[in-house]
């Protein structure tokens, strides 16, 4: 694909959707770095119904810590791997007292040594609660990447670096969204909607569905 291609793309995207953003409720870095733990294998719209009780509760790692690992339980048995996730989350908000005084750290090395972080979700943090323009790759950014001839690659890292090297700066915070978003709702797995999609003239697909 070219880069005329490409900025046409997002072009219209960015028309399309101004100001995209996660669909996790969150009002803050620690809030949005819980959802995202508990959102691994689990629908946004579960985490959110989750998050809607328990963080009235405790939206701080000290006063998640002082609920403890049964009491989070209880607050997330709905969401799926939860007895994990709540060992994860408690051993993050300990480190986050501990090491860097309640708050969430804005860089990726930080972020990746704490349980139940790894880059995707790091990279999220990076760019929704601190603005960074990075891209965490996930499987529907990964299928978009792959099916539009955007940024084809074998692994999601590949993807990733290869997105990040094709966009245009000007694109490049909103991007993670624009391409999550239309692999969530139009360019699906099994039976993507390309009659109803805004960039089907310059997707490279050979197999679309009819308009």
């Amino acid at each position: 694909m070219n880069a005329a291609k490409r900025r046409e793309i997002f072009t219209r995207f960015q028309h399309a959707n101004p100001h995209p953003t996660t669909e996790l409720a969150y009002h803050t870095p620690f809030e949005l770095l819980v959802a995202v733990i508990l959102s691994a294998q689990a629908t946004d719209k579960g985490v959110n119904l989750a998050t809607a009780k328990l963080f009235p509760v405790a939206n701080t790692p000290q006063a998640m810590l002082e609920l403890g690992l049964d009491g989070l339980k209880e607050y997330i048995n709905t969401i799926g791997l939860y007895n994990s996730k709540a060992k994860h989350l408690i051993e993050t908000c300990r480190i986050l007292v501990e090491q860097h005084g309640g708050e969430v750290p804005a860089s990726r090395e930080a972020l990746e040594k704490l349980p139940g972080v790894g880059r995707k979700t790091a990279n999220v943090i990076l760019n929704t609660a601190f603005g960074q323009p990075t891209i965490a790759v996930d499987t529907h950014i990964f299928r978009v990447a792959n099916r539009t001839g955007l940024a084809p690659g074998k692994t999601v890292l590949e993807v990733e670096r290869k997105l990040l090297q094709v966009i245009e700066p000007q694109f490049l915070h909103d991007a993670h969204h624009w391409l999550l978003l239309h692999g969530r709702y139009v360019c699906k797995a099994r039976k993507p909607l390309c009659g109803k999609c805004l960039i089907r003239d310059l997707c490279e697909y050979k197999d679309k569905t009819p308009a």
